[in-house]
């Protein structure tokens, strides 16, 4: 492929960074109508998608203009419930601390269901 003197290359070199850029922009504003806005319309997110279409820079630019204060806010509404949830998983997947691991050995000696023996082994692997 012949790109030409070094003035084309550069001209092509910002169609093609312009092009990703749009395209970017274009799938965030997707995921925050489809997936994040859930008050707004059936018809209104396809007259949103056909602007985007007819008119690609105009169109994202109105859109980021409009609603990109609440488009921030889905956003990090987004982000905080799925940091929420990864918080969660990981306390789950890590177990119980080794506190409550020896008081609910305690409860158990207590009770007489385990003898001292058996409470001193599950305190060292608690502790372990």
């Amino acid at each position: 492929m012949d790109w030409g003197s070094t003035w084309d290359f550069l001209w092509h070199f910002l169609i093609i960074f312009g092009w990703i850029a749009y395209l970017l922009v274009l799938f965030q504003i997707l995921t925050d109508l489809f997936w994040r806005d859930h008050e707004t319309s059936g018809v209104v997110k396809a007259l949103w998608v056909f602007f985007l279409i007819v008119f690609p820079w105009l169109g994202a630019l109105v859109y980021l203009l409009a609603r990109g204060k609440g488009m921030a806010e889905r956003a990090r509404a987004a982000a905080l419930a799925a940091k929420q949830q990864t918080d969660e998983y990981i306390r789950e997947a890590a177990g119980r601390s080794p506190a409550q691991e020896i008081a609910d050995a305690k409860a158990l000696l207590d009770s007489g269901a385990i003898t001292q023996a058996e409470f001193e082994s599950l305190k060292a692997k608690a502790l372990s």
